[in-house]
């Protein structure tokens, strides 16, 4: 018997098929062990030794796979063939000669780009052994992550309090948004005018001209400056007699685009589809591991992490056969297309996403794939096919005409573009980020030189010039990849800690930094700018493609890093809170302190007048505040972001007399009434639900602090009904019965009939409460390998899927109506595999998060390596390749 190892139970599934009854096929479930996170994981003192625990939820599994071996024959070790599925092999024959059960079988290492029949059965006619190099780069770029993650962090916890983590390639991916922020802040608006002529022929053809030149000078787009200066050309013009004076056609051919990669398919979903990286990658991931078509599991596309454009010589083939057969011979060029690998640092020898069978295509898939699948499939299909076809062969026109205007000579030019022969346009055109308006796309009527042209119009129009846009997803990750910082496949799970750890948000698609992301950059820039500079980062990224290639050690590249990274650490034992604030204070300026309209101090405090606004940092996060503090206690959010800390007077209660104020704390906006004396905190109330701080008035304010109000009492028992807001929204009370309230308002007003008819259907449905019972919720079907039911879930703390005790939290862009079971396995899956709690229950409170995680969670001080100290949690993970 011969025993395959594959990392995740879908793609065992499928296997397995192909293989026949001399094989069995067994799932890892992903990475098996891990650096413990505790003092001398690595230690840089031992050669950088590195200590490995196994998860305790693959122990069973390591257990069923040694027993499988020791009846084997063969062991083949097949998970994915890229550094990361390298390293899991490697752990997984480390933990089995540890376990001593591998005696005197044979050991073989076999890697396919595609999960189809052909492609399986073909690699395991070819073994190999384990590739040490790429193991090496792996050992090289895991050491790295949890050398930065777990010393510079607590550097950031002791010297900037309410910061979150640091991250060998996060730090430097956030510093692209915040300083394409800062570019916006600093962005100056220029005016500028344009004329537009609308002429028409002889023949009363229509078509618009720009004012390009003036007296033999060429006019610039920002040449115009001033209305005055467009009025006085817009005059001018009026009375010109317009003259073709010459029409050049220019033959353009545009070439189709290389078949995707990881990075350009996380792009191009992006921008067409509207998905997010993380979730292309997982709707991918299923697409490549296998779909049930017709009673037959089959993987769809090739491998999905890839910095590879190339495609195999079959599919080269298959691909042209299939365009002379359904577009023609016009469209299949004379022979094939072949690409090559433009991209900064790409290192992965592997084939470029493609559909393993280009005969499957999309329509006839569709039924089979849910709505996710079918839409990203027939993306990969189109730019596949589209990738062998002929060049699109277009006209591009440039008329240039002459005003002429008592002495003066005016010069204007319209400019289009005709497609003569579409090409592969005809199936495929790429999406580009932040497109503008393109003249020349339009097509213009025929003219010849020296006809006389009729004046229609002329338009002299302001703008304005527009500061460069914030990234999107789909762009910041294409900015990443052309510096050379990260790999593609870790590109998704860094977008995602990044909003995790909120220190960006999207917002329409674009993506903003908050004020806790802009204070961590800035600290970095300050202390350790090496380690947050592009050049740095890619260089890095460089020598581990060394290590890849057997051309560099492993441990000399760690050598080299560790020696200048501790003695940076080091040199920031003696920092002063005061100097960190004064670095921030500068290096944020145009954020903290912009430029006020009426010219005057940006820093001077409005409130007293005489202080200097200053940042301050709390153990909430940071926020401005006044110099004379205590005497003024002037305190504000930071600028242009969504602040920390806001202390704002709202007026006075008329009851008491006291200052009622709206603040943000650690647990989000509040009000207060009053400030806190002899030891007693003063009343306070959350705000609802979609409430800003900005929103707040003193009137709602008052409303807000009276509660709980008492609606009445309860014509059985004589107890009182209570109306008040909770954390999970407004609700009426009687003993321990509570009913959610479904209007915000109404907990001000709602009456003791209608409280009690709530309070009445509450107990007549104790189901519908968490106290009585938990929702059964939307069973999706049966887990296909482990069995048992899969369900959809509305939880307290948002929508999950759960299977056998295990749940997994929904993703944004999915709800329990629309997540398929497919979707849900693959998330149980990941939960199962990263060993993670497997209830719903409340989570514990937690003082500050793991480097390595986004998740809350309670952490104990232990030695780094080096002495220093170190939280007790999991190492952080960029690389996921």
């Amino acid at each position: 018997m011969q025993l395959v190892l594959v990392e995740s139970p879908a793609k065992a599934k499928t296997i397995n098929k192909y293989l026949g009854r001399d094989y069995e096929v067994m799932a890892s479930f992903g990475h098996v062990r891990d650096l413990p996170p505790k003092s001398g994981s690595v230690d840089p003192d031992a050669n950088f030794r590195m200590l490995w625990e196994v998860d305790p939820k693959a122990q069973k599994r390591l257990n069923d796979i040694a027993r499988a071996v020791k009846g084997a024959d063969k062991l083949i070790l097949a998970t994915d063939p890229d550094r990361e599925g390298e390293a899991i092999s490697w752990h997984i024959l480390q933990v089995l000669k540890e376990k001593k059960a591998l005696t005197k079988q044979t050991i073989e290492r076999v890697v396919f780009n595609a999960i189809t029949k052909q492609a399986v059965t073909e690699a395991m006619k070819h073994p190999r052994v384990i590739d040490q190099a790429l193991v090496d780069a792996y050992l090289a770029r895991r050491a790295l992550d949890y050398l930065v993650g777990f010393t510079l962090s607590p550097v950031l916890w002791r010297k900037l309090p309410g910061a979150r983590s640091a991250g060998r390639v996060q730090s430097v991916a956030l510093r692209l948004v915040c300083d394409r922020e800062l570019e916006i802040e600093k962005f100056v608006r220029q005016e500028y005018w344009s004329l537009v002529a609308t002429l028409a022929t002889p023949r009363q053809e229509t078509f618009e001209a720009r004012l390009v030149g003036a007296d033999g000078k060429k006019l610039q787009r920002l040449d115009i400056g001033s209305g005055a200066e467009a009025e006085a050309f817009k005059q001018a013009l009026e009375t010109a007699a317009f003259t073709v004076d010459s029409v050049e056609a220019k033959p353009v051919r545009r070439n189709p685009y290389p078949p995707f990669t990881t990075s350009t398919l996380q792009q191009e979903a992006s921008r067409k589809l509207g998905f997010a990286p993380s979730h292309t990658m997982r709707v991918a991931q299923r697409l490549y591991e296998g779909v049930d078509i017709g009673g037959e599991t089959v993987g769809l596309i090739t491998y999905m992490r890839t910095d590879g454009v190339q495609i195999a010589e079959e599919a080269i083939g298959a691909t042209r056969a299939l365009i002379e057969a359904d577009y023609g011979r016009n469209y299949l060029p004379g022979s094939p297309r072949r690409y090559e690998t433009k991209a900064k640092n790409a290192q992965e020898a592997h084939e470029a996403i493609r559909p393993t069978e280009l005969s499957r295509r999309p329509p006839e898939t569709k039924a089979y794939l849910d709505a996710d699948q079918a839409k990203l499939y027939e993306l990969i299909w189109l730019r596949t096919v589209a990738s062998q076809m002929e060049s699109a062969e277009l006209e591009r026109t440039t008329i240039d005409i002459t005003a002429n205007v008592a002495k003066r000579m005016l010069e204007l030019r319209a400019t289009g573009t005709v497609v003569k022969f579409d090409g592969f346009l005809t199936l495929y055109q790429e999406s580009h980020d932040d497109d503008a308006s393109d003249e020349d796309s339009r097509r213009l009527p025929e003219v010849s030189q020296g006809e006389k042209l009729t004046k229609r119009s002329i338009a002299a129009d302001q703008h304005f010039t527009e500061p460069p846009p914030r990234y999107s997803e789909a762009s910041l990750v294409k900015r990443m990849e052309e510096l050379g910082i990260g790999r593609p496949s870790t590109y998704a799970s860094i977008l995602q800690v990044l909003r995790d750890r909120k220190y960006v948000r999207l917002d329409k698609r674009r993506l903003y930094p908050e004020d806790r992301g802009r204070v961590v950059v800035a600290f970095l820039e300050s202390f350790f700018a090496k380690y947050v500079e592009y050049d740095f980062t890619a260089g890095l990224e460089e020598q581990l493609d060394l290590v890849s290639n057997s051309e560099m050690a492993w441990r000399d590249l760690l050598r080299d890093f560790w020696k200048d990274f501790i003695s940076a650490i080091d040199g920031t034992k003696d920092l002063k809170i005061s100097n960190v604030i004064d670095a921030l204070n500068d290096l944020l300026a145009p954020h903290l302190f912009p430029p006020r309209a009426d010219g005057s101090d940006p820093r001077l405090c409005p409130t007293c007048g005489a202080g200097q606004l200053s940042l301050k940092l709390s153990k909430f996060g940071a926020f401005i505040g006044c110099s004379n503090y205590p005497d003024c206690k002037h305190t504000a959010s930071l600028s242009g972001g969504a602040g920390e800390v806001t202390n704002r007077k709202l007026g006075e209660d008329p009851a008491t007399g006291l200052d009622i104020t709206v603040r943000s704390g650690r647990f989000g906006p509040y009000l207060q009434l009053g400030e806190s004396k002899d030891g007693e905190k003063p009343k306070r109330a959350s705000l609802p639900k979609g409430v800003t701080p900005e929103d707040m008035d003193l009137e709602r304010a008052i409303a807000l602090l009276s509660l709980p109000r008492e609606v009445g009492l309860h014509p059985e028992d004589g107890e009182p009904i209570k109306a008040s807001i909770g954390r999970y929204g407004p609700y009426v009370q009687h003993g321990k019965t509570y009913a959610n309230l479904e209007d915000g308002d109404e907990v001000f007003h709602i009456g003791l009939n209608r409280a009690v008819t709530l309070i009445a259907e509450k107990r007549e449905k104790p189901s519908m409460g968490r106290r009585f019972g938990a929702d059964p919720g939307r069973a999706l079907g049966d887990h296909p390998t482990r069995g048992g039911p899969v369900a959809a879930k509305k939880g307290r703390y948002g929508p999950y899927v759960s299977h056998n005790g295990v749940n997994a939290t929904l993703p944004a862009d999915k709800t329990p109506e629309n997540v398929t079971l497919e979707e849900a396995v693959a998330l149980i899956d990941a939960r199962a595999d990263r060993g993670g709690p497997t209830s719903r229950a409340r989570p514990r409170k937690a003082k500050r998060p793991s480097p390595g995680t986004a998740h809350h969670v309670k952490t104990r001080p232990a030695k780094r390596p080096g002495g220093a100290k170190a939280p007790r949690k999991k190492p952080p993970t960029e690389a996921a390749e």
